[in-house]
């Protein structure tokens, strides 16, 4: 069950409106590692949870605050659009450069689509999709999933910090990177613990199956000899990589019985 509440979960107001910065906000709503994204990712992940009921409320927690980061950038984005030109006459742009610039960098889908308000789109119009997320019902892979969407949401959240000298909108910027900041943390110590339970490989119940002889050596497939360095380092396992300078072809040659001709209307 969810419940909203009209205040918002931290303030979100410009000191003046700014069509350009809600186009750019568009990428922290809409775009794959915006809050949407953080949002579905983490509820999808929380219920498909059926183990340890702490990773289970600490999912949903998170996932429900992303609705909140949601409605806190629509609002901002809805505030920045405010008093925005949406029919300008082109003698009007002509003679006024700074209104040319807002109409020229404006998303047109804010107003032809959205009404001046914020879309489930990136700053280009494309649409926010699901493939963007993450549940694959287990939680090792889940957990480290959720540590670079908060990494990529905080780096793009420190880089329209630096686009932008509104303090209304900075202060807002302000409280986002230190949830981030959280939220990293707490998906770390969770990726940790669960580490410690399952083991570091995803999944780990399958080492009796592979090929042992081929899961610590680093193959040199590029004109580059970097990975040379990890060669003798202790991998997170427990066992040292070993590192093969020219990687063996060991498949053969295929030879794959051709196709019904009719099928391919040649004799190749």
């Amino acid at each position: 069950m969810f419940k909203h509440t009209r205040k918002l979960q931290y303030n979100a107001k410009p000191d003046r409106p700014d069509p350009l910065m809600a186009r750019r906000f568009q990428e922290s709503l809409g775009g794959q590692w915006g809050e949407m994204t953080g949002m579905m990712s983490y509820l999808a992940q929380g219920w498909a949870s059926t183990g340890d009921e702490k990773y289970k409320d600490l999912l949903l927690d998170t996932g429900t605050e992303e609705i909140a980061h949601v409605e806190m950038i629509s609002t901002m984005i809805a505030y920045l659009l405010e008093d925005a030109p949406m029919y300008a006459k082109e003698e009007a742009i002509k003679k006024d450069p700074a209104l040319a610039a807002v109409v020229g960098g404006m998303d047109p889908e804010a107003a032809i689509v959205h009404g001046m308000t914020a879309g489930l789109t990136n700053p280009n119009g494309a649409a926010w999709t699901g493939a963007y997320t993450t549940s694959s019902g287990n939680l090792v892979a889940d957990m480290r999933f959720n540590v670079v969407r908060e990494s990529e949401a905080r780096l793009q959240v420190s880089r329209l910090y630096y686009m932008t000298e509104d303090e209304g909108v900075r202060d807002m910027l302000k409280f986002l990177l230190a949830r981030e900041t959280q939220h990293q943390l707490q998906f770390m110590k969770a990726q940790e613990e669960l580490e410690e339970k399952y083991g570091v490989i995803v999944p780990g119940d399958m080492k009796e199956i592979e090929h042992e002889k081929y899961t610590h050596v680093l193959m040199n497939f590029s004109d580059g000899e970097g990975s040379k360095e990890f060669e003798g380092q202790v991998a997170k396992d427990g066992q040292k990589f070993t590192y093969q300078e020219n990687p063996l072809a060991e498949g053969g040659i295929p030879k794959v019985k051709p196709a019904d001709k009719h099928l391919h209307n040649h004799q190749g």
